[in-house]
């Protein structure tokens, strides 16, 4: 099971850090990932974080802004989000790939996913 949290309002340029704690079994080695879906848009991929943590990957349009980490003995992927935009405004949603031979970029690739969080960019 996923928990995602941390979502909420804030301004254009402001900041937030949103935390997923899993339970019920470890993901150590299991790559896990944010996705975002904004009304009337299809899910798409934010960001992405290798077991050990040693390797990431964002979406072209958070590059330099956002920034996913993990902890494994808190069993935890968190997304730091600085200078946040009206654009970056979604549901929010964590996800793990246990499959290695699916594409973690892909929302059909994950196969655990938790409930979102909602993130609010607007003055």
């Amino acid at each position: 099971q996923l928990q995602a949290s941390g979502g909420g309002l804030v301004q254009p340029g402001g900041s937030l850090r949103l935390s997923c704690a899993a339970s019920g079994r470890s993901f150590s080695v299991d790559v896990m990932g944010w996705f975002r879906q904004a009304p009337g848009k299809s899910r798409e991929f934010v960001a992405g974080i290798n077991g050990s943590g040693s390797m990431t990957s964002y979406a072209d349009s958070v590059k330099g802004r956002f920034t996913i980490s993990r902890d494994n003995a808190k069993n935890t992927v968190d997304l730091q989000m600085n200078s946040l935009k009206p654009e970056d405004t979604a549901v929010y949603f964590c996800a793990v790939r246990t499959n290695p031979y699916s594409d973690y970029r892909d929302p059909n690739g994950m196969d655990y996913w938790g409930k979102g969080t909602q993130v609010t960019v607007s003055s």
